[in-house]
């Protein structure tokens, strides 16, 4: 994966110095090129109307963002060519896929229904890849500040996760109707804007996995992979949806007990 050595000449002695070394770390931009290739794989799949294996190509992607980082850290090979290759790569994945996925599965037969019905199917879609670029955007921007326990605004892979997820799910649909075609343009447009809220999403990134559980916990494990492995698209639909309902639920319970408190006595201690 390195190009040939770059001589340099040393200008004192006139001969030839330390020779600079150029390249990209292999294995974590591998998983990074996996990521871009299912990503890839699911707009071409979308497009050849097969909707059930885009819907796992993202998801594929999504495994393969999650090891290119985690590869990265364990070996010590992080760097400005992989973070900047990462981006990208998530933008294709989960940005330009998860909308070409859902303008092709919905955006034809809801035109059926009128052409004003087309353009919210369209318009839907585009707002979430823009919503995408500018999730990951302010991600880079603010990486070196941010809390590293929470996200601002929902992370790209959970609302394509959703996204796909649902049209994986609708996919089995002779015929979704009118309402069942507005639920999914409304979906990723909610998706989109989730991203762009400032909705604080945990990251799980403390989460330890050397401290010690109880046993009962390990047994949730392979039930939870027996839950998937039977209906794979209603449990990841399931999971992702409530991680994305989750911050939204808790700000408006947050909003409810003060308007339930209301406001603070004068002199209370």
């Amino acid at each position: 994966m390195e190009p040939a050595n770059q001589e340099i000449v040393d200008p004192e002695t006139g001969g030839d110095a330390k020779p600079r070394r150029k390249g990209i770390y292999l294995l974590p931009n591998l998983m990074t090129t996996g990521c871009l290739f299912s990503g890839f794989y699911g707009i071409v799949a979308a497009i050849d109307k097969h909707f059930d294996a885009a819907g796992k190509a993202v998801f594929v992607a999504m495994i393969c963002d999650t090891l290119d980082g985690r590869l990265a850290r364990l070996t010590k090979t992080e760097s400005a060519f992989g973070k900047e290759y990462d981006s990208l790569a998530d933008m294709v994945s989960f940005g330009l896929a998860p909308a070409i996925i859902a303008y092709q599965w919905g955006v034809v037969r809801i035109a059926e229904f009128g052409r004003y019905w087309g353009r919210f199917g369209w318009l839907a879609c585009f707002f979430y890849a823009a919503a995408a670029a500018l999730r990951l955007a302010r991600f880079n921007a603010r990486s070196a500040t941010a809390d590293k326990r929470y996200f601002e605004g929902l992370p790209s892979p959970s609302a394509a996760a959703i996204v796909a997820a649902f049209i994986w799910f609708a996919s089995a649909w002779p015929e979704p109707g009118l309402t069942g075609l507005i639920g999914a343009f409304l979906v990723t447009a909610s998706a989109g804007g989730l991203m762009v809220s400032s909705f604080s999403f945990p990251s799980f990134k403390q989460f330890n996995l050397d401290r010690r559980i109880k046993f009962v916990y390990l047994l949730l494990v392979p039930l939870f992979f027996v839950l998937i492995a039977l209906e794979p698209a209603t449990m990841l639909l399931s999971m992702f949806g409530t991680y994305a309902l989750s911050a939204p639920v808790l700000w408006i319970g947050r909003r409810l007990r003060r308007l339930t408190r209301g406001p603070p006595t004068p002199g209370a201690s």
